[in-house]
């Protein structure tokens, strides 16, 4: 009988290997493959040499299929591609950001790994947890749950107070490494500080080194719906102003979260696919702080009783939003926009820069027929479940008073449009764009659709908003009475200055000017608003020759101070994946009003293809001007 096989040395083939399954910018030392693609393994036996026919080896290898993407184009932007583009502003002005993904850079794999041994589930069960990993859906959660800090050691802490002292102002980030190393430097302790889109661009780096395909997403007039009737309710008071909403109920200027694409052999056919998961703590789901995955198809079509977190998903894109005045204790209702909340939802086209409008993949056009029906369909689902008893912790409502069958903020609302008929209207328009330092001009444009006389007096305000939709106080006040013949329309000219509102801006640099009319012996008000968001210069970058593997490289960074006044504590921050072994901060210092400087930085590139660069201008004043440029690197000889 044949004596059996003893194994000498196995050699993994691990550079050759990872070059065929694009790990080689992880690893060219460890084996990293990925599912659904073959490699190759050699075998060097001890004793003697393999016998074909009297020999057999059997391989045990566990894998899946369950993340796969047919597309080479879409496998290299949600897999491969470590630099993108984070969608931030309004929906009337929408300015990339762009974000350093780094998910190849050096320690990045293994910072992923020891995410995941920090968290909770394999804290607790170790054995069951890594069973479990080759489940995306479950391994979705867990990375969700440890991108926020809210219930573990988790790798961020979130911070909306606009105070950050002992941290760094989320603004300020441009990219994911320096964060996810110095989590796993500082013993895993979480970072200070983070908001929506930067714990998004950390899911989307570790979920990208996992190998899920993952992109980020950003939502415009994003709905925080906490008591689950798909109703927003914004108050106002006989001024105009915003006021702060008594049950949290808020509309985010913009929300970022991710999509990633997997099988989802827990629900029916047909939702598989692109899944959002939302790693910002907003509301907990099964007890922890994290959001999904929601099949972005169940989403579209009401089906909120699927799993996990779907009605919280489908309130952020398709609830209604309820104005409401407040005057003398009582509540009048003024408008209900069923339009308003989702809008523009946008992410990075596919190798490219441009930006990709996804609204149509999450609810069907807003006021058509399908659209309401949808939106019915999960109210009537919603509904269902509270009169089963099927509350979940996100949705148990967090009003003092009990939501009657009678209030219009029910889940019994049957009214879908405005049942008067508009006979004044009023709007604001912009005269120039919105520049951080210069004084804001806009009109109001009044209109009488009805062929009677109208008197108006139209209260006028403005105020910062954080871009969580939370107001701070008014800065700017007017009062102006228009009288409008029949079908006449006439406008108002208005002037913020600078001097005005620069001491009450938040660092979202959004401003909400609103317009509360109210007609001559008519108990009905009018209602008008407009986000306003202040733009920078953006920081111009130069590439100074030809980019090339291991040849010296010279960068020049051209900024400048948008103000009038002199700002101080100036720092210059520069990354790039495959560029800068590490972020580069650069002192500044001073900067006289409207002074502009440059810099040049010199590096040696030591990864080939297509690279970015981002850069950001922090101050005393100002916290996020921000440039890139993408850079393609040459192999040389």
């Amino acid at each position: 009988m044949a004596q059996g096989l003893e194994v000498a040395l196995t050699d993994l083939h691990s550079s050759r290997n990872n070059v065929r399954h694009h790990t080689e910018e992880i690893s060219v030392d460890h084996l990293l493959v990925r599912r659904g693609q073959p490699f190759n393994i050699t075998l060097y036996f001890r004793n003697r040499g393999f016998q074909p026919g009297l020999d057999n080896i059997i391989f045990v290898i566990e894998t899946a299929d369950a993340v796969y993407l047919d597309s080479e184009p879409q496998r290299q932007e949600y897999v491969v591609n470590d630099y993108g583009f984070i969608y931030q502003g309004n929906k009337n002005w929408i300015r990339p950001c762009p974000w350093n993904y780094g998910q190849f850079e050096e320690n990045i794999i293994d910072i992923c790994l020891e995410l995941l041994d920090k968290s909770l589930n394999f804290q607790v069960d170790p054995a069951t947890d890594c069973a479990l990993r080759g489940s995306p859906v479950y391994i979705s959660r867990v990375v969700c749950a440890m991108i926020n800090s809210n219930d573990d050691n988790g790798v961020l802490n979130g911070n909306w107070s606009e105070n950050y002292a002992d941290g760094v102002n989320p603004a300020e980030w441009t990219g994911s490494v320096a964060i996810l190393k110095q989590w796993h430097a500082n013993g895993c302790q979480p970072v200070h500080y983070g908001q929506c889109w930067v714990f998004a661009a950390i899911m989307c780096t570790v979920m990208r080194c996992l190998g899920i395909p993952t992109r980020v997403i950003t939502n415009f007039d994003s709905g925080h719906d906490t008591d689950g009737n798909l109703i927003i309710d914004e108050y106002y008071d006989n001024t105009g102003r915003i006021l702060e909403n008594k049950k949290k109920d808020t509309i985010w200027n913009f929300h970022v979260w991710n999509e990633c694409w997997m099988a989802r052999k827990d629900l029916p056919p047909g939702y598989g696919g692109w899944q959002v998961l939302d790693a910002t703590p907003q509301e907990t789901s099964n007890g922890l702080y994290c959001c999904g995955p929601a099949s972005v198809r169940a989403i579209k079509e009401g089906e909120v009783d699927l799993k996990y977190d779907t009605p919280f998903v489908f309130s952020m894109v398709n609830a209604d939003c309820m104005s409401w005045l407040v005057s003398g204790g009582k509540e009048q209702k003024l408008h209900r926009d069923t339009n308003s909340v989702g809008s523009c939802i946008s992410t990075k086209s596919i190798q490219s820069d441009e930006r990709d409008d996804i609204t149509e993949n999450y609810k069907y056009g807003e006021g058509s027929p399908q659209e309401r029906q949808v939106f019915l369909k999960a109210l009537q689902k919603l509904k269902a479940e509270r009169s089963q008893g099927h509350h979940r912790a996100d949705f148990q409502p967090s009003r003092t008073m009990p939501l009657s069958q009678a209030s219009p903020r029910s889940l019994n609302t049957p009214s879908l449009q405005p049942s008067d008929v508009i006979q004044v209207s009023m709007k604001f328009k912009l005269l120039d764009l919105p520049n951080m330092g210069q004084d804001i001009s806009f009109v109001l444009l009044a209109l009488n659709m009805s062929p009677k006389f109208k008197d108006l007096k139209v209260n006028l305000s403005a105020q910062s908003l954080l871009h969580d939709g939370s107001p701070l106080s008014p800065f700017w006040q007017d009062i102006v009475f228009i009288t409008l013949s029949p079908k006449e329309a006439k406008t108002h000219p208005c002037k913020i200055p600078y001097s005005q509102y620069s001491q009450y801006l938040s660092t979202d640099k959004l401003i909400r000017i609103s317009a509360l009319g109210e007609e001559k012996n008519s108990p009905e008000k009018i209602l008008a608003n407009k986000i306003i968001t202040l733009a920078y210069p953006a920081i111009m970058i130069n590439v100074l020759g030809a980019a090339i593997v291991n040849q010296p490289l010279s960068i020049q960074v051209i900024f400048s101070n948008p103000l009038s006044e002199q700002v101080a504590d100036c720092m210059l921050t520069v990354e790039g994946s495959g560029l800068f072994k590490k972020q580069q901060r650069v002192l500044i210092g001073v900067l006289k009003p409207q002074h502009r400087a440059s810099i040049t930085l010199r590096t040696v590139p030591f990864k080939s293809g297509q690279r970015q660069i981002q850069a950001n201008l922090r101050s005393n004043k100002f916290k996020d001007i921000k440039g890139y440029r993408n850079v393609n690197v040459d192999f040389g000889l």
